[in-house]
This record gives C-alpha cells, structure tokens and sequence, in this order.
C-alpha cells in the first residue's frame, strides 16, 4: 500500500477499524496484492500506472532467477532441476507438493529437495508444512506433503495470467481458485515474524473417516490460533470448526473482504467460540486484533 496518504494508514492504528474508510483501504490492498512488494515494480508502477510496463520487468525478473542459477547449483543436474522448478512452480502456487517426479519430470525426491531448500533462501519460494497440533508447540511434519507458496503475488498474477481477474473483481477472495488470498495472507503473516527461523504453518486433520485443513496457524502467547482466509457464512469454516473443537481454546480468525466484526457461534459440536473476522487490510495488525477481541469478550 506505498500509494497511502499518512491519514490512511494511521487509521490502521486504530481499533476497532472504522467502518467508513473499509471500501478505500480494501481497494488499497487489492493494487497491493495485484502489483506485490517488489520494490522496482511498486516504484514504477507508483508513476506510471502501466501494468505493461511493470510486465516487462517481472520478466526480466525471472530471466534473472533463471540465468543466475548457475551461482547457486553445484552441479550441471541440480542446474536443470532448479530451472524446471522455477519454470513450474509459479503454476503449482498453493498446491501441496510432493518432490517426487515433481511437475510431471523424472527427478528423484532427493535432488528436487534440495533444489527448493536452495530457492526458499533466494527468497522465491515457501515451502509451508503441516502440523497436527492444537496447542504449543506447533511442530511441522516434514514427511508430510509441503504447500508451495511463492513469496512475491505479483509474480503469480503475472505469470498465471490473472491480472485482468483482480482488476474487475470487487473482492480478491476467489481469484485463482482462492490461492491469491492465501498467498498475500501468508505474506503478511510471514512479514510479522521476527526471528529468522520463523515460518508459516498449516493445521491437518487426515484421517480415513475425514480430512480437514486450515490455511494458518500462529501463535498467540500461549495459544495457537487457526486463522482460514475465506469469504462466506461462518458456518461454512467447517476444518476451522474441528480445529476449535480440539484446542484448549475457543478463539480463530478469518481474513476475507468483508468487514471487522467479532462473532460468537458455535462449532458442529456445539462448541462456543468467538471468531475474528478481520479484512486482508488488517492482517499486519492480527496480533493487536486478537488481543482486543480476547478483552472484549472477556
């Protein structure tokens, strides 16, 4: 949001968020989302609005990652199996993967692993794993399949062609399947963390009677707080319900286009909670919501 007047992101600060200025800062958000955090994209397109322009330089930005790979690779193989996950996992945003034959290829799960480990510290890629736990600490599965997630949106609407849908779209929430907002959330989720070890986790539930997932989960003091990225009902966040259910608490967020609010209902099993319901625009404000909700409510 680097076209924000001083006014507008100082009503950030304030909690609750007032209602009047919701549709502005959304809008805000969404150009955000649409162009990401890349400092020469969000420079050019500050002053020249030209979603063309800024298409070349993502361009040139992933002709960089391309050609620099042999920097980075020991070895002519690994070269070839990191050029094929660059060119691949753009696509595969938001998916779980395995490494496996990744991306229809012939390369073995050990050679592809080591290939991601060498991306995520180029700051390309994400690889978020699972945990099954409901309260601390929450420890990621690593036998289990990882989500990818890109680190930068703007190179996803780029290259999976939905600009034109977030332009025309009023709400971000469904765009590519729902996996745009996913990824801005992970994104601010991530920009919060302040150790260097800090990584985004997924809630599972995978047994043979049901399966359930949950797009976050964070740490709170001592509570793990799930936190699902969806527009509709409350009654439709069904794994986030199972979750409650489980925990030894009775707090959860969802991020989506709508307003603040804070609602009291129930899970499946007619467990009580209170859910945050806080706009994408808030997400870098989550833990100060949390805590006000927990006041409230209290």
């Amino acid at each position: 949001m680097a076209k924000s007047k001083d006014s507008e992101i100082n009503l950030l600060a304030n909690i609750p968020f007032p209602d009047y200025a919701h549709q502005h800062l959304l809008e805000l958000f969404k150009e955000y989302t649409l162009i990401g955090g890349m400092p020469e994209i969000v420079s050019n397109y500050i002053e020249h609005q030209d979603l063309v322009q800024i298409a070349d330089i993502f361009d040139d930005l992933i002709t960089t990652y391309l050609e620099d790979v042999e920097k980075y690779s020991k070895t002519n193989n690994q070269t070839k199996i990191i050029r094929h996950v660059i060119n691949n996992s753009i696509k595969l945003a938001g998916e779980r993967i395995k490494f496996e034959g990744f991306a229809q290829s012939n390369y073995k799960s050990k050679d592809v692993s080591e290939c991601f480990r060498i991306l995520e510290k180029t700051f390309f890629l994400h690889l978020v794993y699972p945990t099954t736990a409901t309260k601390i600490p929450a420890i990621e599965n690593l036998r289990k399949s990882p989500k990818l997630h890109i680190l930068d949106t703007g190179i996803i609407n780029k290259f999976v062609g939905v600009q034109s849908q977030i332009l025309s779209n009023n709400k971000i929430d469904s765009v590519f399947e729902g996996k745009i907002a996913e990824h801005i959330t992970g994104q601010e989720l991530l920009a919060l963390q302040t150790s260097v070890l800090a990584k985004n986790v997924f809630w599972v539930k995978e047994k043979k009677q049901s399966n359930a997932e949950v797009d976050f989960i964070l740490q709170i003091s001592n509570m793990l707080i799930p936190i699902e990225v969806k527009l509709g009902k409350s009654g439709r966040l069904r794994s986030l319900m199972e979750f409650i259910d489980l925990a030894p608490h009775n707090v959860a967020v969802r991020v989506y286009s709508g307003k603040f609010s804070i609602e009291k209902t129930k899970t499946i099993k007619n467990k009580a909670f209170f859910l945050l319901n806080l706009p994408f625009y808030l997400v870098s404000q989550i833990e100060k919501y949390i805590k006000f909700m927990i006041n409230s409510v209290s």
